[in-house]
């Protein structure tokens, strides 16, 4: 396809009327106010405030105070011209024990940011999971304890119940491979647990969740539009030596397919990475028909891709990440190479799935060292970023794959978890400490492209 140098070959008319736009954010990174109104402690609440878990020691305290300037920044939004809000629902505000006696002041809050979104004309995109699990719950072995499919049903009724009337689409958990891997393998994101004794039940029990709470959702609103995501990035091997090609496909297994084949009631992918035979100690008679579910959409969250080479020194998988800072190739703040082909491979990969019914992308955007000069933010790159990859998105529709809609990440600069508050991702930018916010050059362009 050719390249954008020009707006007017490349519009949002190309994808089709029926195509959905939106922006993508987070409770625990926008809100702050994380004690305030009865909100009890979630897991990023402890082990952010714990010294070097966080770059910078950086904490979502305050964030980007979306709880206090909700209409403000919905406000935004809509000058931005973007119709559809993604966001999600801090489970410790409105069940701060994580089950039990309901948080009326959270239920509130939502109620009103829902309501806002309505009035502007904004639709509203609920995603129920986003990586806060209250502490409580994670006294009590959080994802690694069987009993949290029942602890999660129960937020989910609660969440339904009290927003399913006037929200139509909802994602029942966001990334499950990063919450499981990032938390409860490498403990380099909250809760901070290691090793396969850990990860291994938390893929499980996070996969019998997904499940288990859209069957709970369906049943509570037959009418919803449900969905759940998943981080993906595109994997090819460093060479064509059958050692990278494989390391490559085991890979691409742990990355893309752990997670996804399951709930679509293909079991694990114990083919593709032999150390998923460990999960057997693990599974319940009945759980491989409880993990399915089928979901009427699903969502790909995509950045870039991997380059992988066999390494015997890396257990489990016996391969590594060449790293894209060392390939000479372009990266954003994340070290994360900008490759806008990665999304329609994945794109592709996805859509080889026949009971995929639909497929967005919730999250696609970058990261990258934005500065405020006369009171402008100009950001070049995030706009070349954001059109490369849409094109590959429209090439990949195209050619008939089912893709449906494209959620910006993120609308403002915000606590992008173990990085602190150093990556800004936002099509908005956000002074810290003012809590101005000034809408960036990428901003406009979405706007423009999407008006």
């Amino acid at each position: 396809m050719e390249s954008t140098s020009n707006n007017a070959k490349f519009s949002k008319q190309l994808f089709g009327d029926d195509f959905i736009w939106g922006v993508a954010t987070a409770a625990l990174q926008i809100e702050g106010s994380c004690d305030a109104d009865g909100k009890g402690e979630s897991i990023w609440d402890v082990f952010s405030a714990k010294k070097g878990n966080v770059k910078n020691g950086d904490k979502p305290t305050l964030a980007c105070d979306f709880y206090d300037r909700y209409r403000d920044d919905i406000d935004l939004v809509k000058q931005l011209h973007i119709p559809n809000f993604r966001f999600s629902i801090a489970w410790s505000r409105v069940l701060p024990d994580g089950t039990g006696e309901i948080n009326q002041a959270g239920i509130d809050h939502y109620n009103k940011v829902i309501d806002y979104c309505l009035e502007k004309g904004i639709e509203p995109w609920i995603t129920l999971y986003h990586w806060d699990l209250p502490q409580s719950l994670e006294v009590k072995g959080g994802w690694t304890n069987r009993e949290i499919i029942d602890w999660f049903n129960e937020f989910v009724k609660v969440c339904a119940h009290n927003f399913g009337n006037r929200v139509k689409n909802w994602m029942i958990m966001n990334e499950p491979s990063v919450f499981t891997g990032a938390g409860y393998f490498f403990g380099i994101h909250a809760p901070g647990r290691t090793g396969l004794s850990n990860f291994l039940p938390a893929v499980h029990h996070a996969i019998l969740c997904m499940a288990s709470g859209g069957r709970t959702l369906r049943a509570i609103l037959p009418d919803a539009q449900i969905g759940t995501t998943f981080s993906c990035s595109h994997v090819e091997p460093l060479t064509n030596k059958p050692k990278d090609v494989n390391a490559a496909k085991r890979v691409d297994t742990l990355l893309n397919r752990v997670y996804i084949e399951p709930v679509l009631g293909l079991g694990y992918p114990v083919d593709g990475l032999p150390v998923l035979k460990k999960m057997e100690k693990y599974i319940h008679p009945g759980d491989i028909e409880a993990m399915k579910f089928d979901f009427d959409f699903i969502g790909i969250q995509l950045y870039t891709r991997e380059i992988v080479d066999y390494s015997y020194l890396t257990p489990y998988i016996h391969a590594s990440i060449v790293q894209a800072k060392n390939r000479h190739v372009e990266i954003t703040e994340m070290c994360w190479e900008v490759y806008p082909p990665s999304i329609y491979e994945i794109l592709k990969q996805f859509n080889q799935y026949s009971n995929i019914k639909k497929i967005y992308v919730t999250e696609n955007g970058a990261a990258f060292p934005d500065e405020v000069k006369d009171g402008r933010v100009d950001d070049p790159k995030r706009v070349a970023y954001l059109q490369n990859y849409l094109e590959q998105v429209l090439k990949a529709k195209n050619e008939g794959c089912k893709v449906s809609g494209y959620f910006v990440w993120t609308l403002t600069d915000n606590f992008e978890w173990a990085e602190g508050f150093h990556p800004r991702f936002g099509l908005i930018h956000v002074d810290f400490e003012t809590q101005k916010r000034i809408i960036k050059s990428s901003g406009q362009w979405y706007a423009d492209f999407i008006k």
